[in-house]
């Protein structure tokens, strides 16, 4: 088998799905890693190798390739993770909205940032999709890379033959917490279920997804949802630490989580409103509501239980990657593999003939949202086996949810359009919709977007 994988330099990705692949036995070929910084995939190539010759000898190699065009040509599979420009551009994402008062606690998907970000992002997954079209026509393309919906999107209206899907883990997570759920409940011993052991029901669009059915070995998960919602929906909810590392979690780890966890309260409160489990990270779900609900100020946040994540300590994160890349690449320190439960390697198999599985899967709706537009790309369950993908019907979004989730929809849709016709005034009347953005006078509205624009449109 032959995988090129886009943004081969990755510190997140890669390293993850290098360390799934340490555990693999029933396939092996060829890792082409192509990334815009080769010296990066160089690194990521010695240490992917070192990687397999420890743990999984002779099965998978890693090669650092400088041309797009020999890493696709031949490829079975098509990975892409990558940065839309750089964390420096990201800050003006996140950052320069605030003092219009506009708070975001992710920024990559919905909202002010996330429209920008995607205005950076589609001209690079147009190129991505040419290259496909022209040199692995026939490959499957994969794609991790945020504003996930507007990637993949890009990607069929560039290359209408094209078979890309995206892939994210928010409904994992949000299994988990099921999990917890049934434990707290006293249903089964603390730690004694598995996240694939539940099983649900997935609509709606990326980081706003909605359960509409769960279970656990037959029993429906929603009542104890609901007592779970009454006991801590006021108090928020933290899991218990994992007792059974070998090890505390150091600072940096520590530091992380306070990042990217949160107290649950925006997903009990949605569940309080809807009467449907919101199956994303609160920091997401958070943009994707009306901006005074959650992220009216910092001090609404930090009632809600959730983090603004700033940028600067992700540029910190990134410095202590690079430093640990190098390590690993000299040999001073050693990557351990860890399997990580993502689901990647599982979907290349299944798709490679070697069994059949089920999982959410952001693709274009050809009737599985049968509320949302045809073509539209949207989140759902879907059915993978050999070459093939078959998304599963829901019975679609109530209402009331529906209409919060469709001006994201079309928003998505038209910034798309904006950027695929270069019309900058299109692109900020889609701006200036933004249920953050509208609360400003319009010529502020206009000032903020061609900031943004020639802060971040350099590349």
């Amino acid at each position: 088998m032959k995988i090129c994988y886009i943004g081969g330099g990755s510190r997140n990705w890669a390293w993850v799905f290098m360390q799934d692949l340490a555990f693999e036995k029933e396939i092996a070929g060829t890792v082409e890693l192509y990334d815009i910084k080769p010296e990066d995939a160089v690194t990521n190539a010695v240490i992917g190798n070192a990687l397999m010759e420890k743990h999984n000898p002779g099965r998978w190699q890693f090669h650092a390739n400088p041309s797009l065009a020999d890493a696709l040509t031949g490829s079975d599979f098509v990975l892409v993770s990558i940065l839309p420009g750089d964390f420096e551009e990201m800050a003006v994402d996140v950052h320069l909205p605030e003092k219009y008062g506009i708070y975001q606690s992710v920024g990559d998907t919905a909202g002010a940032g996330g429209l920008i970000r995607a205005m950076r992002t589609i001209p690079q997954f147009r190129a991505i999709a040419r290259a496909v079209q022209k040199h692995a026509p026939d490959a499957w393309v994969i794609n991790y890379t945020n504003p996930m919906t507007i990637c993949t999107q890009t990607l069929y209206k560039e290359f209408p033959k094209i078979k890309a899907f995206g892939c994210c883990h928010e409904v994992f997570n949000t299994q988990k917490l099921l999990a917890a759920v049934l434990e707290e409940a006293g249903a089964a011993p603390r730690g004694s279920i598995e996240r694939k052991d539940i099983t649900v029901g997935v609509l709606g669009i990326n980081h706003f997804t909605w359960l509409d059915k769960a279970s656990w070995k037959g029993a429906d998960i929603f009542p104890y949802y609901q007592k779970f919602v009454e006991q801590y929906a006021e108090t928020g909810y933290r899991a218990a630490e994992d007792t059974a590392s070998d090890s505390a979690p150091g600072a940096d780890e520590i530091e992380k989580r306070s990042m990217f966890e949160s107290e649950e309260r925006v997903k009990m409160d949605l569940f309080r409103r809807y009467g449907l489990i919101a199956a994303a990270g609160d920091r997401h779900l958070a943009e994707f509501c009306p901006h005074s609900w959650y992220l009216a100020s910092p001090e609404t946040v930090e009632k809600w239980g959730f983090t603004l994540t700033p940028v600067s300590w992700r540029i910190k994160n990134r410095e202590k990657l690079i430093r640990q890349a190098a390590s690993y690449r000299d040999g001073t320190q050693t990557l351990v593999p860890r399997e990580s439960g993502e689901e990647g390697l599982k979907i290349i198999k299944a798709l490679s003939g070697l069994g059949n599985m089920v999982t959410n899967v952001n693709l274009p709706n050809h009737g599985q949202m049968p509320d949302l537009p045809a073509g539209a790309v949207v989140e759902t369950n879907a059915s993978f086996s050999c070459d093939t993908i078959q998304p599963l019907v829901t019975q679609g979004l109530p209402s009331d949810i529906r209409a919060l989730v469709m001006p994201h929809v079309l928003a998505q849709e038209g910034i798309i359009e904006a950027v695929f016709e270069d019309d900058r005034e299109k692109a900020f009347r889609v701006f200036s919709h933004d249920s953050a953005v509208q609360r400003l006078p319009l010529e502020d509205a206009r000032v903020l977007f061609n900031q943004m624009c020639e802060q971040t449109l350099k590349q």
